[in-house]
């Protein structure tokens, strides 16, 4: 019995997470809508956000006055005035506005110069401003806005034009899909079901007389799902049929290709029926079809879930889901798209094809971390129904001034409510984003809150937990947590032995013992805790670097004590007569922080270890493993593992170095910095001296422990062609784990690849 509670709960609540409300959350009274009642002698307008869009909540104000579509000058314009366009929108309050037509130029009439708003007014008409129609601007000093994604609870559409209806974009408080259907009832995600629009605080159905295809892809993109399917019509009109229905009074005209239902228009005809019937039909109803990652039945449904046709398309950096840089796979090797023109129709091209539903966001500027290698397009111009964004025209002049890394582009999508947050909670912490892991698990049939075991708890794990609590990465993983008294109910351990990947959309999918438990410390305080974090570093070392320093060295072993000591050589020195030599194959690592924040070492000052051979200290033991390898991926020459003092040796243009070595200072890389250790430092090199002449592979990992959390690991090695004759040595074709295609990276047999593994 309390099983099908969690599912019901789970189900009422899981299509609500993406508004960031929690379960039971009642707005205040004060906030609820009233219709606004305007004086006689007010200009009836109608609002929109319109251009070039990154957001469905932001855009080019436009104004549709005397059936003529209008903008706003931006003389004069405060968040005041953003504040009233957005709440005579339906949105609780405006985030941001900007000037000279950051969205594009519209056309038509300006139809508002000089508004001088105080915040309080119920429309943007009631504003002073130079008279309606009356200015003396261009269309490059168009206003834009940026609205909050909550929208004013109890919010009602109240059309205030008789005709040229169809000019008119939805405005609605909600939207859901709810299911009818017993077998969908206790289906997650809810994939299937009547299509309800929250209007002046109620539900209502939509009369399905003028709906079409395109309706529906909308509707199942904003849910996440990348497609929609036919249904059993028959059962559904049965169902109407047995229960009266309050309808809507419009009808929905989507063209596809939006990605948000507030972005498609009123349809062509006003439905508004005086006894609340839809007389020639029935409520609308939609079937999707998830990606395959959230097909809810282990084998028929995943047999039927959408799938990505050709891999050409990934995400990189995101912290959740359906987030990411976008990298396209051109000519064998991954690059980025430069973010000029980028928007949300080019980004829901990305995201169905990825199996997610339509683009919550199109990011720009390098937010989600900055790529390697090429920028594959620019300016790239969707329609909205291409199979994949390389089938997009784009532009992609090599002489073309400023795309570099730094203007990448990213999406964040629509994913279906699947509910794992309410299985998961974390408890005692300081502040949202900390404290102990505790987990809802079915015990004796029930439902009971308790730990997971700490032992063996690392970084990977907790990066599954914040991310399924939607808290960004993980900053730090403990194994103890001491000072986070959770709930004393839940001290019991009821998960143990977990370990992930690092990918997994739930702890539940990691792998852990089942139903017998080994965890000999116990719960309590020695249960697994975690700290979150919205931003992440992501290191990349340099290939060109790498392939450019390399050469040989025979170093005499009176020469090597220090190294000797520190095991930087090969077994078979420890029986070398210091007047003979060492054979060492030296180069130069060159370490970027492409992330979103600095890298910090995980070890605190006072355990930093002091190092002879470089006179300064090192804040990480295991920083970088240096291998050589066969062509079939066994060792041939005993690689070691570095240690590091981490600091800032050059730095991007307008960014200040923050971390040095010398004299105990604080040590890191700071975003947007590289730290360098030069081919001529002790213990940079692998030592040779027992390598037969022949072709090799040398592989160089960064942060191999998982010691630091990064927004991304599988660039996280450089692998290289290398060719030594017994006396000389090439080195070529370095590149990133991860840059080339999967038959590139196939001639490479035997390494660790891009992928993160159970450890």
């Amino acid at each position: 019995m309390p099983q099908c509670g969690l599912n019901k709960s789970l189900f009422s609540y899981a299509q609500y997470e993406h508004l960031g409300y929690l379960p039971g959350y009642q707005e205040p009274a004060q906030d609820l809508y009233t219709i606004p009642e305007l004086p006689k002698d007010t200009p009836r307008i109608q609002l929109r956000l319109a251009g070039e869009k990154r957001k469905h909540n932001e855009g080019r104000v436009e104004v549709f006055y005397e059936g003529e579509w209008g903008t706003v000058c931006d003389d004069d314009f405060t968040i005041h005035a953003a504040q009233v366009v957005c709440r005579e929108l339906g949105y609780f309050e405006a985030v941001s506005w900007s000037p000279s037509s950051k969205y594009g130029k519209g056309e038509g009439r300006i139809w508002f110069d000089n508004v001088r708003c105080t915040g309080n007014e119920r429309s943007l008409a009631q504003c002073e401003s130079n008279g309606i129609g009356v200015s003396d601007c261009k269309h490059t000093e168009d206003v834009g806005v940026v609205c909050s994604d909550k929208r004013i609870p109890g919010f009602k559409f109240v059309n205030t034009l008789t005709n040229n209806i169809n000019s008119l974009n939805i405005q609605v408080e909600d939207v859901r899909i709810r299911p009818i259907l017993s077998t969908y009832r206790k289906r997650i995600p809810v994939t299937e079901g009547y299509v309800e629009v929250k209007d002046g605080g109620k539900w209502k159905q939509i009369c399905d007389d003028e709906w079409t295809q395109m309706n529906s892809r909308v509707i199942c993109g904003m849910f996440g799902f990348p497609g929609d399917k036919r249904y059993n019509t028959r059962v559904y009109k049965m169902f109407a049929r047995r229960r009266k229905q309050t309808y809507w009074d419009y009808s929905i005209n989507c063209t596809g290709n939006e990605a948000h239902l507030s972005s498609c228009k009123l349809g062509h005809t006003l439905a508004i029926k005086a006894n609340s019937t839809c007389e020639q039909g029935s409520p609308v109803v939609v079937s999707c079809v998830p990606g395959r990652a959230f097909a809810p039945a282990p084998m028929a449904g995943y047999k039927k879930a959408f799938r990505q046709e050709q891999p050409l398309v990934r995400l990189r950096g995101g912290a959740v889901v359906g987030e990411g840089r976008v990298e396209v796979l051109k000519n064998g090797e991954w690059g980025t798209i430069c973010d000029d023109s980028w928007n949300l129709v080019a980004a829901t091209v990305v995201c169905r094809e990825l199996g997610f539903g339509s683009a919550k966001e199109a990011l720009s500027g390098g937010q989600l971390g900055q790529g390697m290698g090429p920028v594959h397009m620019n300016e790239v111009k969707c329609s909205g129904f291409e199979k994949s964004v390389t089938e997009c025209p784009f532009s992609m002049d090599k002489d073309s001034e400023g795309c570099s890394h730094e203007e990448d582009a990213g999406v964040r999508c629509n994913v279906p409510a699947m509910g794992f947050q309410q299985r998961l909670r974390l408890s005692g912490g300081r502040n949202p984003f900390e404290g102990r892991v505790e987990v809802l698990k079915e015990r004796n049939g029930s439902l009971v809150w308790g730990t997971v075991c700490g032992e063996g708890w690392g970084i990977m794990e907790a990066m599954v937990v914040c991310r399924q609590l939607g808290l960004g990465f993980a900053s730090h993983a403990f194994q103890e947590t001491w000072n986070w008294p959770g709930a004393v109910n839940a001290d019991s351990v009821v998960m143990s032995g977990v370990r992930c990947a690092g990918t997994e959309m739930s702890l539940s999918h990691c792998l852990h013992h089942g139903e017998y438990l080994s965890c000999p410390k116990g719960g309590g305080r020695f249960a697994a805790g975690v700290s979150c974090s919205e931003t992440a570093p992501d290191l990349v070392l340099n290939p060109q670097v790498v392939e450019q320093t390399t050469y040989l060295e025979d170093r005499p072993m009176f020469m090597l004590q220090c190294a000797y000591e520190e095991n930087c050589l090969g077994s078979t020195s420890s029986s070398t007569p210091a007047n003979s030599y060492r054979r060492l194959l030296r180069f130069s690592s060159q370490i970027h922080n492409n992330g979103q924040s600095d890298f910090r070492p995980k070890a605190s000052r006072e355990s930093w270890v002091w190092h002879d051979c470089h006179r300064h200290y090192h804040s990480m033991e295991v920083f970088t493993h240096y291998d050589l390898l066969s062509n079939n991926g066994t060792k041939v020459a005993e690689g070691h593992k570095a240690s590091f003092c981490l600091e800032d040796s050059e730095c991007d243009e307008g960014i200040e170095k923050r971390y040095e070595c010398a004299n105990f200072g604080e040590q890191g890389i700071t975003l947007g910095c590289w730290d360098t250790y030069r081919h001529d430092i002790d213990c940079q090199w692998v030592d040779i001296t027992d390598v037969k002449p022949g072709d090799y592979i040398f592989q160089i990992v960064i942060n191999p422990n998982y010691e630091v959390a990064e927004t991304d690991y599988t660039n996280n090695i450089v692998k290289c062609r290398c060719r030594y004759d017994g006396h000389r040595i090439w080195m070529y074709n370095c590149h990133i784990g991860g840059s080339f295609s999967a038959e590139t990276e196939d001639t490479f047999p035997g390494l660790i690849n891009n992928q993160v593994t159970h450890r």
